[in-house]
């Protein structure tokens, strides 16, 4: 089967199917980032002490491996749904559905640019020959660093990203006449949430109640697609208006 045919049989598939295909990507994101932030990051790194950080990754260093895997893949889904529901929501307004999606792309990829601190820890503890000039409490402090320089891409850079994204997304669903409203204020509110990242000290004080609004409004999303998905009949009338506005 030539990729022109394979295109044209994706393009052609139920809305409604794109969209619960997209809501099992959104939920693969959310356990996986779940799992490696619960689990892995704030069970094993000990916040300003280097000596015991690195203790616990070396005891388990194979669940800290399994967060870099994790990591992975949350990266991999969220770029998934993200081509999804730019295909969703390009009838909306496909330049804007373009922009947010090209705001996602951006943060997926500083996210997988910082996982790549996370795997940083196990070569500097993992006894190489040619870091022997380094003392070990040089090298526990250097592991708790570039810990912290993941952190630092991922929350105070990625998240202001994903938080443009979300607060696109959520003015597309409010002007589509297939999906409810109501989704599209608690996202456009957890793009804002997002975005207040641009001040770390900010962000600092707010914690966790930042996080509540992001929660909500992605949780929401997540299992209105996998559950409901979009009205087809409506979905197809906005895309074929769009097409004769633009004709």
């Amino acid at each position: 089967m030539s990729t022109a045919v394979m295109t044209e049989r994706i393009t052609e598939t139920s809305p409604r199917f794109k969209a619960r295909i997209a809501g099992v990507f959104y939920l693969l994101t959310i356990l996986t980032r779940m799992f490696v932030e619960i689990f892995v990051r704030n069970r094993l790194v000990v916040s300003d002490n280097p000596a015991a950080t690195a203790s616990n990754i070396l005891a388990h260093e194979t669940l800290w491996r399994w967060g870099f895997t994790a990591d992975i893949i949350a990266f991999a889904s969220y770029v998934a749904l993200t081509a999804l529901l730019y295909e969703l929501l390009k009838p909306v307004n496909p330049s804007l559905s373009l922009i947010a999606a090209f705001f996602s792309v951006v943060a997926c990829v500083l996210q997988a640019i910082s996982s790549l601190f996370h795997v940083a820890p196990l070569v500097l503890l993992g006894g190489v020959p040619y870091l022997s000039v380094f003392t070990v409490e040089q090298l526990q402090a250097l592991a708790l660093v570039f810990l912290r320089l993941r952190a630092a891409a991922y929350h105070n850079i990625g998240l202001v990203f994903f938080g443009l994204y979300c607060l696109l997304v959520g003015i597309l669903i409010l002007k589509s006449s297939f999906l409810p409203r109501i989704l599209g204020v608690l996202m456009a509110l957890a793009g804002l949430s997002y975005a207040l990242f641009l001040s770390p000290p900010l962000a600092r004080s707010l914690q966790p109640y930042i996080l509540v609004f992001p929660g909500v409004g992605q949780i929401s999303l997540t299992l209105w697609l996998l559950m409901i998905g979009v009205n087809d009949q409506r979905w197809r009338e906005q895309a074929s208006a769009a097409k004769e506005w633009q004709a």
